[in-house]
């Protein structure tokens, strides 16, 4: 089976990628998708996940949406057309184009995916959503992919997944997102001058 994990930065994907080594199955690939405005917290976190995916000999890539058109990251977009992220406006597009889409147009291009489809097989994505929220667990299959949710299938909530990272002697990270992302709470803000 080819396996491709999103790795965000936080606890999910990291109580995710943890538990999926413990289990003998980690991923094929684990993929960080960069917008360019996480947290100091989050990139020395990606750093510690990166080399340890190195120890184990499993590949981590960096991918990223920016290009001349949009800007090399979402912060640049959004000073380019003078406007804040889109949750600002009620979307949620950001995770979608900054996140989503560069994965996806690194995946087609990925030899050991494109061997798969030619053989008629799909490629797993694993997708870090925990067991307190199996509502967000829901992108159907489809062409290429079939969509995986291993917290919520072994019933991993966010306890569970903290005690999966300190067992492994990493810090519990913070919740990732953009430094300037319209959802933060007022304790995330405080706690940025701290960074």
């Amino acid at each position: 089976m080819i396996a491709a994990m999103s790795f965000g930065g936080g606890v999910n994907s990291t109580a995710m990628l943890l538990w999926l080594m413990e289990q003998s199955t980690p991923p094929s690939v684990v993929m960080f998708a960069d917008t360019g405005g996480e947290k100091p917290t989050t990139y020395a976190h990606v750093d510690e996940v990166a080399d340890l995916c190195a120890k184990a000999g499993l590949p981590f890539v960096t991918v990223s949406n920016g290009n001349e058109r949009n800007g090399a990251t979402l912060e640049e977009n959004c000073l380019r057309r003078k406007e804040l992220p889109s949750l600002a406006y009620g979307f949620k597009g950001c995770s979608v184009k900054w996140k989503r889409q560069p994965m996806d147009r690194w995946l087609r291009q990925w030899q050991p995916a494109v061997d798969a489809w030619a053989r008629g097989e799909k490629v797993t994505r694993y997708i870090g959503i925990d067991a307190g929220e199996p509502n967000r667990a829901k992108l159907p299959p489809d062409a290429r992919f079939v969509y995986r949710y291993p917290l919520v299938e072994h019933g991993l909530d966010r306890d569970g997944c903290m005690e999966i990272i300190r067992r492994h002697g990493l810090a519990v990270p913070a919740k990732s997102s953009c430094f300037f992302c319209p959802a933060m709470r007022k304790s995330e803000i405080v706690e940025l001058g701290k960074q």
